[in-house]
């Protein structure tokens, strides 16, 4: 069971960086390393400045810093050591969806029937909603912009499904609306994610479906007078799950306190606790753990609110589950085609969408091996890191989207993953899908108003005791850099680990400038000789 408090408080003040200890400036990859002149120096003076204040002390960090353009490691904390990604790992899953899938990929989902339509719009079979791994089945519009934008209800899509079978004369379906996620496995949870995860929208279940992405909203207000019972709405979602709700309304102005809980694979949701009765609705995003079942119960609404009657069921259809008739002839009814996968990525890296990112990895891999399942997946994500010159055993993930508690890589399997991106075709699309500082996506109220706003590219990541920070950025004195910046095993709040990652950010933005053109072409040709030798290799 789990539940949750929702209640406001005040963020805690991150402590002065104190004078640092004595830091061991050896040259390996669990010690420091700074490239020489004064640039390095005077960075990693403030690094070690603000990594050796009281709170960041405690932690683990790794930080790399790299010249975009030769390769040369400008700073280097231990960058070979291993750190959870968080989001950071989504790094690597957009990478490779790139590479595989290209840009301008897109899917279909579609309605089809092996029965035959009558001339009085009876269908003599079953309707099938067939997924093939679209994540924005939704009211989401394209193309992402600064802020993501929604138009009409959640389930828009799907209601336009419903619609174009209506369309087609459909007035009485005799077999069951079933939704078949048979693409992928049925595994609904990655290793590694927690009991926790899987209530709310960050956890939301894998399928080959994704209905509003597989979540629901879950609304809350209080009653009409003290002591009432508070007053909830769950939407379409209402005949599919059911809420025990124990809210009470509390006096104007008191103290709110709400709980929510539901246990694993059951579809009671318990509400508690108080509401003032003067508190604002609160809308709560509920994650789906059953997206097929819940697919075609929507579906089965939608066709009766256009007065088609359903004589069968909504059920669902599973990889490995009985598909009697499969391999005969099939009539289309409907059918919807995704927005470009380059479109996907910006709203997948912008936003942090962990179901998005886990549908990506499943695509590509199935795209590139036949792979429908975890394991595969993984196998051929890894094959793909090792092409990009990410080092053996440098990437080890459980997941696509980072949110598995067993994902592990190192600084320097980003750099080397955003340095190889960066010399792709669709190395553009990439960079572009990361969040800037101080503009949009993650780091839209990040680095604000300072020498990093506008000028940092990169992904966050933050799950508990986990926080990173990686990608492009140019320094105020134009020098191109790709970075890393990880930190584990902390007790600061999210909020307060992310000033210490956006204080190094900027330093970095600030300290670093080009070195001479000489500098350059003799580094980048140590930098072509050593990847020269790993090629050999």
């Amino acid at each position: 069971m789990f539940g949750l408090v929702v209640f406001a408080c005040a963020p805690k003040v991150l402590a002065q960086p104190r004078p640092a200890r004595s830091v061991n400036f050896s040259a390996d990859v669990t010690g420091v390393k700074l490239a020489k002149g004064p640039d390095a120096a005077r960075f990693g003076r403030r690094v070690a400045a603000i990594l050796g204040a009281s709170g960041p002390d405690k932690g683990s960090w790794g930080v790399l810093v790299t010249d975009a353009a030769t390769g040369q490691i400008l700073y280097a904390r231990n960058a070979g050591r291993y750190f959870a990604p968080a989001s950071n790992a989504k790094l690597f899953t957009t990478a490779f969806a790139l590479a595989t899938l290209g840009p301008d990929y897109r899917v279909k989902t579609t309605v089809v029937s092996d029965g035959a339509l009558e001339a009085n719009g009876r269908l003599n079979g079953d309707l099938v909603l067939i997924g093939g791994g679209d994540a924005n089945l939704s009211n989401r519009k394209f193309p992402y912009d600064k802020n993501e934008e929604r138009e009409g209800p959640p389930e828009k899509v799907l209601a336009e499904l419903a619609d174009a079978v209506a369309a087609r004369g459909v007035k009485e379906i005799t077999g069951d609306v079933i939704a078949d996620d048979s693409l992928f496995q049925h595994e609904q949870f990655p290793s590694g994610w927690t009991v926790d995860d899987t209530l709310w929208s960050y956890g939301a279940a894998v399928s080959a479906i994704v209905v509003n992405d597989n979540t629901f909203a879950l609304t809350l207000r209080p009653g009409p007078r003290v002591g009432a019972p508070a007053i909830y709405d769950t939407g379409l979602a209402a005949g599919f799950y059911t809420v025990e709700n124990s809210i009470r309304t509390g006096a104007r102005d008191s103290e709110e306190n709400l709980a929510v809980a539901r246990d694993p694979g059951s579809r009671v949701i318990r509400v508690s606790g108080v509401m003032p009765l003067n508190a604002p609705p609160r809308r709560l995003t509920i994650a789906v753990d059953e997206p097929a079942e819940y697919a075609a119960h929507l579906l089965v609404r939608l066709l009766q609110a256009r007065d088609v009657k359903i004589d069968g069921r909504a059920r669902s259809r599973h990889a490995g589950d009985p598909q009697p008739g499969r391999g005969a002839p099939q009539t289309v009814l409907a059918e919807h085609t995704s927005v470009p996968l380059a479109d996907d990525i910006r709203l997948t890296n912008k936003n942090s969408e962990n179901l998005h990112a886990e549908l990506l990895l499943l695509l590509a891999a199935h795209e590139k091996t036949g792979a429908t399942g975890y394991e595969d997946a993984l196998k051929a994500a890894a094959d793909f890191f090792r092409a990009a010159g990410v080092a053996e055993g440098d990437v080890l993930l459980s997941d696509g989207s980072g949110l598995s508690r067993k994902d592990l890589v190192t600084p320097r399997a980003i750099v080397q993953m955003l340095r190889y991106a960066s010399t792709q075709p669709w190395g553009q699309v990439y960079r572009s899908s990361l969040p800037v500082a101080g503009e949009d996506g993650t780091l839209s109220d990040r680095m604000k108003n300072t020498p990093a706003a506008g000028r940092i590219f990169a992904k966050t990541g933050t799950i508990g005791h986990v926080n990173s920070l990686s990608g492009y950025a140019s320094s105020l004195r134009g020098e191109h850099l790709l970075f890393s910046i990880m930190g584990n095993n902390n007790s600061l709040s999210a909020h307060d680990a992310n000033r210490v990652i956006d204080a190094i950010a900027v330093a970095m933005v600030e300290d670093f400038r080009p070195a001479p053109q000489a500098i350059q072409r003799k580094e980048k040709r140590k930098y072509e000789r050593k990847k020269l030798r790993k090629v050999r290799k």
